[in-house]
């Protein structure tokens, strides 16, 4: 019979991990679990901020829309066809819609347009951190007298500047494309008293920022066009006239 050496009878008869293997194994794992569970939650902040600009961005372009559309029609009057000056008489009839005004103190927009006789009166206004808007009947100012309502959620968004800046006021004297021609001259020869059309644009900015997270914030800028322009008539024209007569 061969006889074995002690050791390695020992070392034969080993079975699974020392102590220290153990510990080893456990710290590296210990290593890739923290790093996975890093990557993980940056992930899912990246994600979740993501998720707080792009409905930011939505809510704030959907508010622009709604402001901007209305803009736009303001200023139309329904009553207009019936009303328009024959050149026999060049009697002109005001228009009872054509105010539009931005009240910087209040941050808010007052306008006007008349879909049947009438004048109905509109605003926009930011308050307590919320784009709220009014329809209604004009108040003695020609404001709106009616109740205002919230446009965004503020539980969603929170509203921290609204302006309205008017971008163009045409009436340049230099600009003969802006006049609106007249079968006479007026009284000196030229077409200085002849009417002019003002071209009014507009640019909303909005600013905004995440009710879940005010880190996230967002400015939105859009330009407007109305389309009712305003007709300014000369000083040296004859009261409620557009056009010399002869």
């Amino acid at each position: 019979m061969q006889l074995r050496h002690p050791a390695l009878r020992s070392r034969g008869q080993q079975r699974g991990l020392s102590l220290v293997e153990l510990m080893v194994g456990v710290v590296v794992s210990l290593f890739i679990v923290a790093a996975a569970t890093l990557l993980m939650s940056t992930q899912m902040t990246d994600n979740r901020r993501l998720l707080l600009e792009t409905q930011l961005q939505q809510d704030l372009r959907a508010t622009a829309d709604i402001i901007t559309r209305e803009l736009r029609r303001s200023s139309y009057w329904a009553g207009h066809a019936g009303t328009v000056p024959a050149p026999a008489t060049g009697t002109v009839v005001a228009n009872p819609s054509m105010a539009l005004s931005y009240v910087s103190a209040s941050n808010t927009v007052n306008y006007r347009y008349s879909r049947v006789s009438g004048a109905s009166a509109f605003g926009f206004k930011l308050e307590s951190g919320a784009i709220k808007s009014c329809q209604g009947e004009p108040n003695s100012d020609g404001l709106c007298s009616g109740d205002y309502q919230e446009l965004t959620d503020p539980k969603s968004v929170t509203i921290t500047a609204f302006t309205v800046t008017q971008e163009r006021t045409a009436s340049p004297s230099n600009d003969e494309s802006l006049i609106l021609p007249c079968p006479n001259l007026c009284s000196d020869s030229t077409t200085n008293c002849w009417p002019r059309v003002a071209v009014r644009e507009f640019v909303i900015t909005l600013t905004g920022t995440s009710a879940s997270d005010p880190t996230v914030t967002r400015t939105l800028r859009v330009g407007v066009r109305v389309r009712n322009d305003r007709v300014e008539l000369s000083t040296e024209a004859a009261v409620n006239q557009a056009c010399p007569v002869s």
